[in-house]
């Protein structure tokens, strides 16, 4: 059965140059050539197309390329591994996830926070660090106190002590300070915990959304490579 480039690029919606793109990079195997120089396609170039179509809201549109390309060459075992990295990342950021929602559940409500200010002795003291490592968290961003104009005092707002809070669970959990960093600046970004909370359903969301689609994606993968591979 022969099929155009027109044939494919109707059935995704695409454009016929899109379908072109997608085999000279390799994400579809080489079409053949009829006399007059036009591609003829196969239904395997089908079936490569619907693979690589389902593989991008797995891996991304550059990784779903890597494994299609590894397939089309043969490199299963490449493929597979680009496969257990896309697993290994989407485990990773569930964790962090995970993490964040441990550590603001962690948080003492709003509601219950001292509307005052505190010093870096008494902060420490709270949360069972040294003063030091209040300085460290400042110097990496995570918390930005501001300086008394007559004695140069650190001064802690709820909105401080809140974030050191959170860094503090963070960093039990095992995370790093420049991902802690990220963390609070979304927080700030969102206008405080509350906020972050929808933003954190979201993102528990997409990451499940991403797992179906692994799970979809694996599906069409093996069909392709088992019946329609090389």
């Amino acid at each position: 059965m022969q099929l155009r480039p027109i044939d494919l690029a109707r059935e995704h919606g695409l454009s016929t140059q899109a379908v072109r793109n997608y085999e000279e990079a390799g994400f579809l195997p080489p079409a053949r050539r009829s006399p007059h120089g036009y591609r003829v396609y196969a239904p395997r170039h089908a079936a490569a197309l619907r693979t690589f179509l389902a593989l991008v809201p797995a891996h991304g549109h550059a990784t779903a390329g890597a494994i299609m390309r590894a397939v089309n060459d043969d490199a299963v075992d490449e493929a597979l591994r680009l496969v257990d990295g896309s697993h290994a990342q989407l485990a990773a950021d569930r964790s962090t996830l995970e993490a964040v929602e441990r550590a603001f559940r962690d948080l003492v409500p709003p509601r219950e926070r001292e509307s005052g200010a505190t010093l870096i002795g008494p902060l420490a003291h709270r949360l069972g660090v040294r003063p030091a490592t209040l300085r460290k968290w400042e110097r990496a961003g995570l918390i930005a106190p501001r300086r008394d104009p007559r004695t140069g005092y650190r001064i802690y707002t709820s909105d401080d002590v809140r974030d050191a809070l959170l860094a503090h669970q963070l960093r039990r959990g095992g995370h790093g300070l420049e991902q802690i960093a990220q963390v609070l600046e979304q927080v700030r970004a969102s206008g405080g915990p509350e906020p972050l909370r929808a933003a954190l359903r979201e993102w528990r969301h997409r990451l499940t959304t991403r797992g179906l689609a692994m799970l979809a994606g694996a599906s069409a993968l093996d069909t392709y490579v088992s019946g329609h591979g090389t």
